[in-house]
């Protein structure tokens, strides 16, 4: 429910305005050197505040080590990593209790679990729980030696200008999506296997873990439904496998063949929007015009760069462990 892959297996948990949220990864081998100073520029590269457009809440989030670490390597037990929660506003939730949110996850929660979930800013559906995904990425990142995960933002509002994007959700007095382009250079051929655990399979079970994501696509994605397949196949034009062309994404039958994998994600607009919206009241079973207050993205786009990289890195270091790729390279 709250945990992801087979080896390096990662676990989530905590809420939004709760104490604190978490990560405890499992699988991780003995001996990698590892510190504070690791996570911070992933961790600034998700967080609020720092760029236009992004929540005016900001938390420290410096990584606190409970477990698996020693002398500041890991010790090959499960490694928990504890993230505090010290600026909430947790009164702005409160006073909308009985008005579930559209886009958010308010009403199915409060179905779910009867009305005993934390509601608080979201509480375990928030997308504050990604500094857990950021912290585990770091890990995995440091065990794919010689392999680069790159993620950039494309598109902001339908504009390939970020600036103009943010400027057309300001004028509009909305929030608005975006797209989010995935590179991997470095990877092996054979990652993967046919069918449920192609590694197609296995990245977009980790990108929908990401909140906001709403469509997912490799290589030329949905346009290669308007190709010949003539034009759509890469031809292989050396022994380890490159090709002419990238229109698979680096990836054929489920497995990767050498060439970048390459991946797009569509990112929804923030749900919590200023605009006037209705929604029902469950108390009065009336529906109800209402205004979301509180701190939130003008677009959640611009924060998910950091976090795509992150389950990427998490689905391949898990893939790479399975087989028996990551080698200890690391010294005492």
């Amino acid at each position: 429910m709250n945990s992801f892959g087979r080896i390096f297996r990662v676990q989530i948990f905590g809420e939004s305005h709760g104490e604190s949220v978490g990560v405890c990864i499992d699988g991780i081998p003995a001996g990698l050197p590892l510190a504070v100073s690791d996570f911070l520029s992933d961790i600034e590269r998700r967080k609020g505040g720092m760029q236009k457009g992004t929540t005016p809440r900001q938390e420290s989030d410096l990584p606190i080590f409970k477990s698996g670490l020693f002398n500041n390597f890991t010790t090959g037990a499960p490694l928990t990593i504890l993230f505090e929660n010290n600026n909430t506003r947790s009164a702005d939730y409160s006073k909308q209790r009985a008005n579930p949110r559209p886009g958010h996850a308010d009403f199915v929660a409060h179905q779910k679990y009867g009305g005993f979930e934390d509601y608080r800013g979201g509480g375990h559906f928030s997308g504050r729980l990604t500094v857990a995904l950021v912290a585990a990425g770091v890990i995995a990142k440091k065990l794919l030696q010689n392999i680069t995960i790159k993620a950039t933002i494309t598109e902001v509002g339908g504009l390939a200008s970020v600036e103009a994007g943010l400027e057309k959700a300001i004028a509009a007095k909305d929030s608005v999506g975006g797209i989010v382009e995935c590179t991997v250079i470095g990877l092996p051929i054979g990652l993967g296997e046919p069918f449920f655990d192609s590694v197609e399979s296995l990245l977009a079970h980790a990108v929908f873990a990401i909140p906001a994501i709403r469509g997912i696509e490799f290589g030329t994605g949905f346009a290669a439904a308007k190709m010949f397949g003539s034009e759509h196949n890469d031809a292989i034009v050396s022994p380890n496998g490159s090709t002419e062309t990238n229109h698979a994404g680096g990836v054929v039958g489920g497995i990767t063949n050498n060439n970048p994998l390459v991946f797009r994600v569509a990112v929804k607009p923030t749900s919590s929007t200023p605009k006037e919206q209705t929604s029902l009241n469950w108390d009065s079973n009336e529906v109800e015009t209402f205004s979301i207050k509180g701190r939130h993205d003008l677009c959640i786009a611009l924060r998910v760069p950091v976090v795509l990289e992150a389950v990427t890195a998490i689905v391949l270091a898990d893939l790479m462990l399975m087989n028996q790729n990551i080698q200890r390279i690391w010294h005492v």
